[in-house]
């Protein structure tokens, strides 16, 4: 489930406690956690809204909308094709949000690892590797961050012979092990990061 900026920002400072979404089935969990661009989001409820014409203007200002009659336009109109090529559903459902705390990531790539932490990364590496049926993968695109920090990314998609949107996928993959960090352009290694990779020499 997508929150944007503005959203997320307001389940961290308590502005925002509801998302309503359009799904045939509910896509996240009770308990479960999302890390979106303000930090970390936990869903505390997901439940059906059986009348969309009972949200009151209240629960609607909760959910990020002007009123009630803004949040229904949403939900009534056509189901719309989603980024990632889902669509949405004919049920409603209510997601109540809570701020569970900071991005940890920030903290992780600082975090230089131990040699238990190196083999524990390591493992964690492997399966990525492992579940790709091409073979190892993060370790090229690891040694060529290292190499050529803050070079976009179309650029480095091309001399990695990799389409772009695939290989950005991959990096978010290394960064949720703190080893890559986002530049205002391109990306660099993390000191977890040229750890890991010097670990492996």
């Amino acid at each position: 489930m997508l929150l944007p900026l503005g959203i997320a920002q307001g389940v961290r400072d308590g502005t925002i406690r509801y998302a309503f979404r359009r799904w045939e089935q509910p896509r996240v969990r009770v308990g479960g956690t999302q890390l979106t661009s303000a930090g970390v989001v936990t869903f505390e409820a997901v439940d059906e809204v059986p009348d969309v014409a009972a949200i009151g203007d209240a629960e609607a200002r909760l959910a990020g909308f002007a009123d009630a009659a803004a949040l229904r336009r949403m939900l009534t109109g056509p189901i719309r094709r989603g980024p990632r090529g889902g669509k949405g559903g004919d049920r409603v459902f209510r997601v109540t949000l809570a701020f569970a705390g900071d991005d940890p990531r920030p903290a992780l790539r600082e975090a230089v690892p131990d040699a238990a932490g190196l083999a524990q990364l390591r493992a964690a590496v492997a399966k990525l590797d492992a579940s790709r049926r091409t073979g190892p993968w993060t370790r090229p695109i690891l040694e060529w961050i290292a190499a050529n920090p803050g070079v976009v990314s179309t650029e480095l998609a091309a001399l990695l012979g990799r389409e772009v949107l695939p290989m950005k996928a991959d990096i978010r993959r290394l960064k949720a092990l703190g080893l890559t960090e986002s530049l205002r352009v391109g990306y660099r290694l993390s000191p977890r990061g040229r750890a890991y990779l010097e670990s492996l020499d």
